[in-house]
């Protein structure tokens, strides 16, 4: 079965459901979450977003929010463009930091990052793009702790991802912050169930 690529109006439950069915829903979110996530280096880490995750995502803010239907149109906006549309894989990328002082040290340090993330397989590098919504550098240089990113593929690359197996590895290349994590053979499997 093709992997969803937008949630509509329709996919939307009614919060009373939505509340009674939580905590199964959660945890099953849980399980699925295990195999969607990569750290990279001392403080990044890839969590890689479906059509899932973003419905559930939409779901807890609406919960939390209690916008009602007024809001569900602005958070299918919101969340609808980091589901994957075929030939992509999108992450929210964080850099977890608990120290405010080290935190901000680090991300002032980390200007620009958003250009550097990248996906090899096969020979190839599949390089990210940031998520347009807002600026994720400020004018000082000191970058956003979160990052959604875009990872385009070719029908080649998917066709190399999809292999059981594949070497796959996950990076950042930013001057300072250079990191490659290989990807375990599980969250392979996984990401490649997002492509159509």
């Amino acid at each position: 079965m093709a992997a969803k690529t937008e949630i509509t109006q329709a996919d939307i439950l009614p919060m009373a459901q939505y509340t009674a069915e939580r905590a199964e829903r959660r945890k099953a979110l849980v399980a699925l979450k295990k195999n969607r996530r990569l750290s990279v280096g001392p403080h990044a880490t890839f969590f890689f977003e479906n059509y899932e995750t973003m419905w559930q995502q939409i779901h807890e803010m609406l919960r939390i929010e209690k916008g009602g239907e007024e809001q569900v149109a602005d958070e299918l906006r919101a969340y609808n463009p980091l589901i994957p549309k075929g030939r992509e894989l999108v992450a929210t990328v964080m850099f977890e930091i608990d120290d405010a002082d080290r935190r901000h040290r680090v991300l002032s340090a980390l200007g620009g990052v958003e250009a550097h993330m990248e996906i090899k397989i096969g020979g190839e590098t599949v390089r990210g793009r940031s998520e347009a919504d807002v600026e994720r550098t400020n004018a000082a240089g000191k970058t956003s702790s979160v990052h959604f990113i875009h990872f385009d593929f070719t029908d080649a690359q998917v066709d190399a991802f999809r292999h059981p197996g594949a070497p796959v590895m996950v990076g950042i290349t930013h001057p300072n912050y250079g990191h490659l994590a290989v990807m375990p053979e599980a969250v392979r499997a996984a990401l490649a169930e997002d492509f159509a």
